[in-house]
């Protein structure tokens, strides 16, 4: 019984480590592949598309070391986003899994889940955003990315959750 245990442990860390370095590996190569295909890949969310699979398929605690690690790996490796947006990012992927794993209690199940945690934490990443704009501590839009591709991202990404699970509730 102990080897099972020990087994899936392993497995369960194996795969958490596998999908840290894809993270980190495709967060690396994001702008390269934006250019080479002509195509912005960051409006589609690199950082929440690895902070979902985190979520799917390892642990609670991987996904928190993705939502703090990405945004800081990207900010060190490329001074992008700038420090202060860094921060903001940080703290909306963070709060993203806070409200996810809260909502799934309350809730229990799965879509309504991550879709909520989402908007929510897009909202308070808003408002922050918002107010270090008008503090003059941030030099960017309130809305970079368009609020369609937000939406379309939202809901596609929480029907990979929907789909991975939809047989069952939290």
């Amino acid at each position: 019984m102990k080897s099972i245990s020990l087994q899936l442990m392993q497995r369960k860390t194996i795969i958490s480590v596998l999908i840290d370095l894809i993270a980190i590996g495709f967060i690396y190569y994001v702008p390269t592949i934006s250019h080479l295909i002509s195509l912005p890949l960051y409006l589609m969310e690199p950082m929440r598309l690895m902070l979902i699979i985190a979520l799917v398929h390892s642990s609670k605690a991987n996904a928190y070391l993705l939502a703090l690690s990405l945004p800081i790996f990207s900010f060190v490796i490329s001074g992008h986003p700038v420090f202060p947006k860094m921060l903001l990012i940080t703290f909306e992927l963070v709060f993203n899994v806070v409200l996810f794993y809260g909502l799934t209690k309350k809730i229990k199940y799965l879509f309504p889940s991550i879709l909520l945690s989402i908007i929510l934490s897009k909202v308070a990443y808003y408002i922050i955003k918002f107010g270090l704009i008008k503090l003059t501590i941030l030099d960017s839009t309130l809305f970079s990315t368009p609020l369609y591709i937000q939406i379309v991202t939202a809901l596609v990404f929480s029907s990979y959750v929907y789909i991975f699970y939809k047989k069952n509730k939290i």
